[in-house]
């Protein structure tokens, strides 16, 4: 049975486009036939991730009517199926995200698992997203703008007819998440599906234009990533052993020069 889940967040900036990548790249790993369609056809950004900004047929063109479904699916490592949006503001003002209950009608014939990274904030764009899918992962910060604006999220998921599965809270403190996971549960009414901690690697691997879960595989995030991944699939989740990522000498190097100072 195909699952359809939205991705989505109160406000930007808070990793949700990350945690699309590569929970769906996970996903994919794990044996499942999974795509992931960028909804934000305004300030798309799972293309520029995954290195196909310059891809010729985007969602953009689909919804545009002048390109086809077919042409606009990308396979990226690990074997996600991408459907990105283009960067462009002509293709955005040409598309029609109205368009897109019919792309996704045509994509889960074809998938186990269909992902859509859903645009940030509250607006006419993100409504359709939230609606359509089976269930909504809201991706949350632990600090009060990110929570608020997640609960607005929710209440207008649930006014337009959706559902919220729970929250992903990304960039945690590890010593506290407990106190974290309490808090955000109370606040937001759901449940906490999964924990993602900070990782210097996370931004490593975007600058390589790479999911984390991919080019460093062992990370904290990676593998917070692959216990969520495997809960949504139904696998058993088999704990890894905690080792460091392998650096290269430009990594090391850049690690020590750019290291943060105690606060």
């Amino acid at each position: 049975m195909v699952k359809v889940y939205t991705i989505a967040s109160g406000k930007g900036g808070t990793g949700k486009t990350m945690v699309s990548v590569n929970l769906g790249t996970m996903l994919a790993q794990l044996g499942k036939e999974t795509y992931l369609m960028d909804a934000d056809i305004g300030m798309a950004n799972v293309g520029l991730i995954m290195g196909l900004q310059d891809a010729p047929v985007t969602l953009h063109e689909v919804l545009a009517g002048k390109g086809k479904i077919d042409d606009a699916i990308y396979t990226t490592p690990g074997n996600l199926k991408v459907i990105p949006s283009g960067i462009s503001l002509q293709g955005f003002q040409q598309a029609d995200p109205e368009k897109i209950r019919d792309v996704m009608s045509e994509l889960v014939k074809r998938c186990e698992f269909l992902l859509i990274d859903a645009p940030a904030g509250i607006s006419k764009d993100g409504v359709v997203p939230l609606a359509i899918a089976d269930e909504v992962i809201l991706v949350v910060n632990p600090e009060i703008s990110s929570i608020v604006d997640a609960l607005k999220t929710k209440i207008l998921t649930e006014v337009v007819g959706g559902h919220v599965l729970g929250c992903i809270i990304n960039r945690t403190d590890q010593e506290k998440s407990d106190v974290i996971t309490k808090k955000m549960e109370k606040v937001l009414g759901v449940r906490v599906i999964g924990i993602i901690p900070e990782d210097a690697n996370v931004r490593r691997a975007s600058s390589a234009k790479t999911p984390i879960v991919i080019k460093y595989p062992t990370s904290p995030a990676s593998r917070a990533i692959k216990k969520i991944a495997s809960d949504l699939a139904g696998i058993a989740y088999k704990e890894e052993k905690t080792t460091e990522a392998k650096e290269g000498f430009i990594d090391r190097f850049s690690r020590v020069l750019f290291r943060k100072k105690p606060e």
